[in-house]
């Protein structure tokens, strides 16, 4: 069973690995130099004592992606681990509110909310979460009365030592893939297959790369750079914040 698990794993994930990278792509190009710089503090780039138009774009721009991308792939990994409980358990996209993942075992309803990692949320989201399951259990009871429910907050990485939150239950890492395959191995088993190909995708990710940073500096030095090439921080600082620019933002 486990064989041909991770055959089907690998098979998956050739298949599929391609969305991750055509997406990190689709959302590069559409990305718009005023919409980031819009979102993101002037008063850092002075503070870490940022000189060039190219220092600020690659300071802006690298943390932007970085959030997008691990955006992009929670929800590529959230759609292995939904084929990989299909495969296993029948499981399926669950149709709930906030549920991302149901399956029966054992006359259990599992009902899942799958996230990246353990420190996904604040104190008002996981209230939220807690929220969602509560309403995802009245839903499926009003055709079941006597269904046993539990609810799991599943997480792809990390680490939880107390999983048992009294309403649910949050498994990370090694537990969450074990819990959802019954296959203990199965978390580092998946570290292969997903780096298909990896090195001529990031390739050209890359090339978008280095060519948005060439256009993004351009754009910046003609807008917030004096005759001389400095930075003319003040213009910066309005064109974020001044009240009369608020209408300023590209959607």
């Amino acid at each position: 069973m486990q064989s041909s698990l991770i055959d089907d794993v690998h098979q998956y994930v050739i298949e599929n690995i391609g969305t991750f990278h055509k997406k990190r792509i689709e959302r590069l190009n559409k990305l718009k130099l005023k919409t980031v710089l819009l979102k993101k503090n002037p008063y850092l780039f002075k503070a870490k004592y940022l000189l060039t138009s190219e220092q600020i774009i690659k300071s802006l721009t690298d943390a932007f992606i970085s959030s997008n991308e691990e955006t992009i792939f929670g929800e590529w990994l959230e759609g292995l681990a939904i084929h990989i409980n299909n495969a296993v358990y029948g499981g399926r996209k669950s149709g709930i509110p906030g549920i991302d993942l149901e399956f029966d075992r054992e006359n259990v309803r599992y009902i899942v909310a799958i996230k990246s990692g353990p420190n996904w949320g604040n104190s008002s989201q996981v209230s939220k979460l807690i929220s969602d399951f509560k309403t995802a259990s009245i839903t499926l009871r009003t055709s079941n009365s006597k269904l046993i429910i539990t609810a799991v907050n599943g997480c792809c990485y990390g680490k939880e030592n107390t999983p048992d939150k009294g309403t649910y239950f949050k498994y990370c890492g090694q537990e969450f893939w074990s819990f959802i395959s019954g296959v203990d191995s199965l978390y580092t088993d998946l570290i292969e297959p997903i780096g298909f190909n990896a090195k001529e995708k990031n390739d050209e990710f890359m090339e978008a790369y280095a060519m948005m940073i060439n256009k993004f500096t351009k754009e910046f030095a003609n807008e917030f750079c004096d005759n001389k090439g400095n930075i003319d921080w003040a213009k910066l600082v309005i064109f974020n914040s001044s009240f009369k620019n608020k209408n300023q933002i590209e959607k």
